[in-house]
């Protein structure tokens, strides 16, 4: 993927091929840069803010959250984009590039989009029950490999049993511990992880493993040609603390929705109602059910007031600590609205 012909080296960037949320519309940062504030004041506005955007891309959602941040944060705030891919031109000299995430950050870490591009061993249950690697070649093509053991062994049994012959689950074991150490470079404030999603209640019975390419999808072929997704177990990759929300819930906690103007507007204030309407229909998509909105955000405070995240109503969570016992629990879709 980050070879010298990969696919995310390639100078269309991301944006190419497929639309994320930051890409859907400038509400995205202007929420993002909202959630900043709300961590700053947490921290008692400290004299250094840091936001850290990872899998940065083109650095589009760090420059977007900067240039809407009041002027006095964002003259304290230290930007640093992580991606593996070459600093895009032209991009704000106020914004770092980084191919790692910084240690002893103060503020917050923000990863959109970045556990599902994670690398995951793939399993696949057999005819006699047993749960298979599968083996992929440079062509796409598949076979049944050993036995799953160890400690990935362990985390399938935890969180994806299987479901039946041919029945497939994609290892989440190294997204929990990638996350893990992304939390970890965060001395005080928040990391945040927004991805595709799916919880213990509701593992997808043959995976999600897929590709990109050019705005659709096509079979995730390992030659750089396309991107490679998998949704992210997110229950799993919490730590003591976190909590995930839909995305639709964290932006409309956040200011972003989707109501329409009165149409009163349209007589006093033409061009302000067709802005605000233009807005309307970008809101309805980042938190539309069946699409953007129903992403998943963990959200981890690290060294922070409990009441980070009081004063934003996120509603249900999509899983809830159960006490006294070692497992995640699915709210229904019913109950979290």
């Amino acid at each position: 993927m980050y070879g010298p012909s990969g696919f995310y080296r390639r100078p269309e960037g991301p944006a190419g091929h497929f639309r994320t949320s930051v890409h859907a519309s400038p509400l995205f940062a202007r929420a993002v840069a909202r959630l900043l504030c709300r961590v700053d004041e947490a921290l008692g506005h400290p004299a250094r803010l840091d936001f850290v955007d990872m899998a940065a891309g083109r650095g589009e959602l760090a420059a977007g959250v900067l240039a809407a941040l009041p002027a006095d944060v964002a003259a304290r705030t230290r930007c640093r984009a992580v991606e593996r891919a070459d600093r895009p031109e032209g991009l704000d000299h106020r914004i770092e590039w980084l191919p790692e995430p910084p240690e002893g950050t103060t503020g917050l870490l923000f990863a959109n989009e970045w556990l599902d591009n994670v690398p995951v061993e793939v399993a696949e249950t057999d005819a006699a029950g047993v749960r298979r690697l599968v083996f992929v070649r440079e062509d796409g093509a598949e076979r049944l490999g050993p036995p799953v053991g160890g400690a990935e062994a362990r985390w399938l049994a935890r969180w994806w049993p299987a479901s039946g012959e041919g029945s497939r689950a994609e290892i989440g074991l190294p997204r929990d511990t990638a996350w893990a150490r992304a939390v970890a470079t965060v001395d005080r404030g928040l990391a945040v992880a927004a991805d595709y999603a799916h919880t213990a209640a509701a593992r997808p019975p043959f995976g999600t493993l897929t590709g990109f390419r050019a705005g659709n999808q096509v079979a995730p072929v390992p030659d750089g040609s396309c991107d490679i997704t998998a949704h992210v177990a997110l229950d799993a990759c919490a730590l003591p603390g976190g909590r995930a929300v839909t995305q639709r819930a964290a932006l409309r906690a956040l200011g972003v929705s989707g109501i329409r103007p009165p149409l009163s507007l349209a007589a006093t204030d033409p061009a302000g109602y067709v802005r605000a309407l233009a807005e309307a229909g970008a809101a309805a998509e980042l938190t539309a059910a069946g699409g953007l909105g129903d992403f998943g955000w963990l959200l981890q405070p690290v060294a922070v007031p409990a009441d980070l995240l009081d004063g934003l109503d996120l509603g249900e969570d999509l899983f809830v600590d159960v006490p006294g016992e070692d497992l995640l629990v699915d709210v229904p879709d019913h109950e979290e609205q």
